[in-house]
């Protein structure tokens, strides 16, 4: 066979192939056997291993998996994954279908679908071949599991038929059945290895495997619920979904339109009442707009879609005795009471512990050692008491009395005014605090140093060579190297974590990389308290550096966009201790990054300052739109989604929503154009 023949010959395969997994996978009607679709793939296989040059990257033998990936790099998303809104409650949804009258003034139809319980990812398509899949990470960047996702058969490596958009990402849930759930924890206990809690979570670990012939006996399965890109087939999401399928993709067969919030309602308690009947797990369902132009109009908070909500099906409830209350203390030295349960089977796991949150709760509830108490899941994953069977309390129980000293450093207890937490004020002593302050530090969203997770920073501690985040920054080859400690894990088993020589350099190397955090994470990570995320960069991008910030006065913070007392208060606190200081210092000698980057700078200016925009409206594409609101958060503008006396401009689209038009007019707002909007800028 000559190179040309073979090249024909891969290809013919190939389509037959994806044809035959299609009709397996997708529509549930295979043609030919498993011993003749096997066959097929060999010959592929046969012929791929003869002319290697000829292979494809999304070749049908890429199922079975082979490749190692040793490190999952991080992607930033070209649409930011954010996450919905939830209620738990048929009125918070009436409100959802309350707000969305107000703004959108022409008809409108909701798509209910299924909430599936397993790991968004995003999976990009170019030219119609699968070129990477991302998962959600924090929303603006993820994680690449390209070639673990190619093992998922239901997954297509490339599109079926020619007419698609030339850049398409499609959104959905990698999830694993029940049937596939129950065959991996039989193999596992066989092996004398830790079964999974639920097939979430079996799903996540799956796709974090180094090696995809791994995950692909994993059995994973998707299924889509959203579509990004420019030129989308349909201006409309329900129809979009269908055309997908024709292009390769297993849509579900449960999602419905629903012509109004009443249908919505019937959908949610169809499936309330057969969600066990599914093979797979469901944690609520999902309300969008079908009309992506309606979605455009609505728009985005900072964290998620004004267009769709999720609705969460209520936690399942079982009722355990309290045997005891033991008590933590986090990195800010506050106090959670936990509660040690009679071990109880609960949504597929077995609960021995719940937090009690703070003595207020405790108070509220009247638990009682020895009571039997029901717990249920919140949001389906932390286990929490809700109540007291007060029927079968025994004359005998104990009232709590909560603690007035620290359980780790004796430190008597204090609890500020106006909170609910008590707090160990022994910060710098106190060794949960010490680690609690460290783990933040190293954390993802923080400095990002993963090498130093799984408990190795309790290793480090224990050893005396950490005792604050600057320590970090003298670890050193000699010092960890055959630092060892053996955990023992909730159901008994033991676990060992050693240093070898692999360890320590992949360590030492994250630490390194720190060093090119910038400057507003860099922020978060230090730990002052109520410093979060978007604080933190609100405050390094407004003073541009940390020397600013520590020199500040209490007035100059308030000064500073959603720096309100408390948050002033606890910088100035922090920066008044010596120990702080002399830590700032320490990592400004190692190479941390303490200002902006001045590249960041120069995209950054202040002519919108004070200047208060609601777009609305549609515009070129979704794209334009988005580029509009960063133009105004870049030149230091604020957006909101309604129209009132505060606000300054609305840039108006096509079709602008009367009611806006009537209270813009009424209050007298300047209403401009997109090339309006751009001569503000230049």
């Amino acid at each position: 066979m000559t190179k040309e023949e073979a090249r024909v010959k891969i290809e013919e395969l190939t389509k037959l192939i994806n044809q035959h997994n299609y009709n397996y996978y997708i529509l549930s009607n295979p043609v030919i056997s498993d011993f003749e679709f096997d066959m097929l793939l060999k010959e592929l296989e046969i012929l791929e291993k003869e002319y290697p040059e000829l292979i494809d990257v999304n070749s049908p033998t890429k199922r079975v998996g082979g490749d190692i990936t040793k490190e999952f790099k991080q992607v930033k998303h070209k649409y930011p994954m954010l996450s919905l809104g939830n209620t738990y409650s048929e009125n918070d949804l009436t409100d959802f279908d309350n707000r969305i009258k107000k703004i959108i003034e022409t008809e409108y139809e909701y798509i209910c679908e299924l909430k599936y319980d397993g790991v968004a990812i995003g999976l990009t398509y170019i030219n119609g071949v699968l070129a990477s899949a991302v998962t959600r990470g924090d929303g603006t960047q993820g994680d690449d599991v390209t070639n673990n996702v190619r093992t998922i058969k239901s997954i297509p490596l490339k599109l079926i038929g020619f007419v698609f958009p030339e850049e398409i990402e499609i959104r959905g849930e990698i999830i694993m059945s029940h049937k596939s759930f129950e065959k991996l924890n039989e193999e596992r206990i066989e092996q004398e290895d830790l079964s999974f809690a639920n097939p979430r979570n079996a799903a996540s670990g799956s796709l974090k495997i180094q090696d995809s012939s791994e995950v692909a006996r994993r059995n994973l399965d998707f299924y889509p619920y959203y579509i990004l890109g420019e030129a989308l087939p349909f201006e409309y999401h329900y129809e979009n979904l269908t055309k997908i399928n024709e292009w390769g993709f297993k849509t579900s067969a449960y999602t419905e339109k629903c012509k109004d919030i009443y249908a919505v309602f019937n959908y949610i308690t169809k499936w309330n009442k057969q969600r066990s009947n599914l093979p797979f797990d469901i944690d609520g369902i999902v309300i969008k707009l079908n009309s992506l132009r309606q979605q455009e109009e609505l728009g985005f908070t900072a964290k998620s879609p004004r267009w769709a909500i999720s609705y969460k099906f209520k936690a399942e409830r079982v009722s355990t005795k309290l045997n005891s209350i033991s008590y933590q203390v986090g990195r800010t030295g506050a106090i959670t009471p936990v509660a040690n349960l009679e071990p109880v089977l609960l949504a597929g796991t077995t609960v021995k512990r719940a937090s009690l949150h703070n003595a207020d709760q405790i108070e509220k509830l009247d638990i009682r050692i020895d009571d039997i108490v029901f717990v249920e899941k919140g949001g389906e994953i932390i286990p929490k008491i809700v109540g007291v069977d007060f029927e079968k309390r025994t004359l005998f129980s104990i009232p709590v009395k909560y603690i007035d000293k620290c359980p780790e450093c004796n430190t008597p207890l204090i609890r500020n005014e106006g909170e609910a937490n008590h707090y160990c004020p022994n910060e710098n002593e106190c060794s949960p605090q010490i680690k609690g302050k460290i783990e933040h530090f190293i954390s993802r969203k923080a400095m990002n140093i993963d090498s130093l997770g799984e408990g190795k920073v309790e290793v480090i501690f224990d050893n005396g060579l950490i005792n604050n985040i600057a320590d970090i920054f003298d670890l050193t080859y000699e010092k960890l190297f055959g630092l060892e400690k053996i955990f023992i894990n909730d159901d008994g088993k033991s676990r060992i974590i050693k240093f070898k020589e692999k360890t320590v350099n992949n360590i030492l190397i994250g630490i390194n990389n720190s060093k090119n955090v910038p400057f507003e994470r860099v922020l978060y990570s230090i730990g002052i308290r109520y410093v979060g995320e978007t604080v933190a960069k609100k405050l390094a991008f407004h003073f541009k550096n940390i020397d600013k910030i520590m020199d500040s006065s209490y007035d100059e913070l308030l000064e500073v966009e959603e720096i309100g007392d408390k948050i002033a208060e606890s910088i100035v606190a922090f920066f008044k201790l010596q120990k702080n200081i002399n830590i700032i210092k320490r990592l400004k000698e190692k190479g941390i990054q303490f200002s902006i980057d001045e590249n960041l700078l120069t995209t950054q200016s202040q002519k919108l300052i004070g200047k208060t925009f609601v777009v609305s409206g549609s515009f070129s594409s979704p794209q334009r739109r988005k580029e509009i609101e960063k133009l105004i958060e870049d030149n230091s503008g604020k957006i909101t989604s309604s129209v009132s006396s505060k606000t300054t401009y609305i840039i108006a689209g096509d079709n602008m929503g009367p009611e806006k038009l009537k209270k813009a007019k009424d209050l007298g707002i300047s209403i401009i154009s997109d090339d309006d909007f751009v001569k503000l800028i230049l």
